[in-house]
């Protein structure tokens, strides 16, 4: 089964996170592409339950800490919350998907996946001020 590089990526391209997912198929929209990269990092949290969340989006009911999330107290985390705040966020620009260095216009996209691709979620940081 082919594995996909997914790096989570400053606006300035520094890599904060890299993990890898197994993928069956060569092609998925950028929903399913979102939809799994969640689901696969909730579900490795909910199984360890311990240290922190380095995940995509912030759970509910838990504070920012360096390099992730800590939820307090420890509780498994809703996989299916998580996607469909993940969902929201891309639909409002909360951050950006390139996929082999293209970027991703919506949801029903499709992206290719095959050996080699790599996925980047760029989080875009909300500018302070007036």
């Amino acid at each position: 089964m082919p594995l996909l590089t997914i790096l989570d990526e400053t606006a300035s391209g520094n890599v904060l996170h890299r993990l890898e997912l197994e993928i069956a198929q060569e092609t998925l929209t950028v929903r399913e592409l979102i939809t799994r990269r969640v689901h696969d990092e909730v579900t490795a949290y909910n199984e360890r339950q311990s240290g922190t969340f380095q995940g995509l989006i912030q759970p509910t009911e838990s504070e920012r800490v360096l390099n992730g999330y800590q939820l307090r107290p420890r509780k498994l985390i809703d996989a299916e919350q998580q996607v469909y705040k993940a969902l929201e966020a891309f639909q409002q620009n909360g951050f950006f998907v390139l996929v082999n260095d293209r970027q991703a216009e919506s949801l029903d996209e499709d992206v290719w996946l095959g050996a080699g691709a790599t996925a980047s979620f760029v989080k875009l940081t909300p500018l302070v001020g007036g």
